[in-house]
């Protein structure tokens, strides 16, 4: 089906979540809704505090742009703009954008009578980023525990937070969230390839069929997952990294605040090494 005549089965009026009509149009191939309407005044509005907070530093070069959080001393209070309170406001408009993006999205598959997997799995990516500048920051009783919003500040801080700890690598939760994130590649790319081996065969032979796919790893690893499954268990890995990835910041600080190699000392003191 030609993508124009497809477009015309769901430019419909309705399935919106909020405002009825209103901005229920098109720009183009994009859908606009109130969403959408929400989510570039947020992402201009914090767009434009980033670039008015570092003007006023005088920096101009984008690799050095940073807009840091309020001293520990402010708490969870609000800061004066030149203090925190431009990345206060900034994290506001961040979250807003944000969430009115993966809303706008639930109504896109809403109109498709989808199901509503492309929302959740963005929400899922909003909810570490949530977890990181409002959770963490609120169980450790300041705001001042966020990131700071640039290239090299960013990355220093996530330095930083690993030699606060130690080894980060030994938290529990780090090693799932990597794992998942490493399986969502391979998982993924073992599917890739089997499609393009598929559809790409020799010259003179037939485009390949699902039936070849499912034999190809039923021969190679035993066992295979089907076409809709390695979908939804890519769907699963990669949501399970970014909520592992939440997990693994959010408990070092609030929960745990030694090196994390002291955390495995329960696995010496088995009593299966006193033999």
């Amino acid at each position: 089906m030609a993508m124009l005549s497809f477009e015309r089965k769901y430019r419909v009026r309705g399935g919106t979540l909020l405002g009825g009509d209103l901005f229920d149009f098109w720009v183009g191939p994009f859908y606009v809704g109130f969403f959408g309407v929400l989510t570039v005044f947020f992402g201009v509005l914090g767009t434009a505090l980033i670039l008015y907070s570092t003007a006023i530093d005088g920096v101009w070069n984008p690799w050095k742009i940073s807009v840091a959080p309020p001293d520990l001393a402010y708490g969870l209070g609000l800061a004066p703009l030149k203090q925190g309170g431009f990345w206060q406001a900034i994290t506001v408009c961040a979250l807003g954008a944000f969430v009115s993006w993966a809303l706008r999205q639930a109504e896109i598959a809403r109109k498709l009578g989808m199901g509503l997997h492309i929302p959740f799995a963005f929400g899922m990516a909003v909810f570490a980023y949530f977890t990181l500048v409002v959770i963490r920051p609120v169980l450790m009783g300041a705001w001042g525990h966020g990131f700071p919003y640039g290239i090299w500040t960013h990355l220093d801080w996530v330095s930083n937070v690993g030699y606060q700890y130690l080894h980060f690598h030994y938290n529990p939760a780090h090693m799932i969230a990597v794992t998942f994130f490493f399986t969502t590649t391979l998982a993924l790319s073992m599917h890739a390839s089997v499609v393009l081996a598929a559809i790409n065969p020799a010259r003179g032979e037939p485009v390949k069929t699902t039936e070849h796919e499912n034999t190809f790893f039923r021969d190679a690893i035993g066992y295979s997952i089907g076409t809709l499954g390695i979908h939804r268990l890519g769907l699963f890995i990669a949501l399970s990294a970014g909520f592992w990835s939440a997990v693994c910041i959010v408990i070092s600080g609030p929960f745990w605040t030694r090196g994390w190699p002291e955390w495995w000392g329960w696995w010496l003191n088995l009593p299966i090494w006193a033999h």
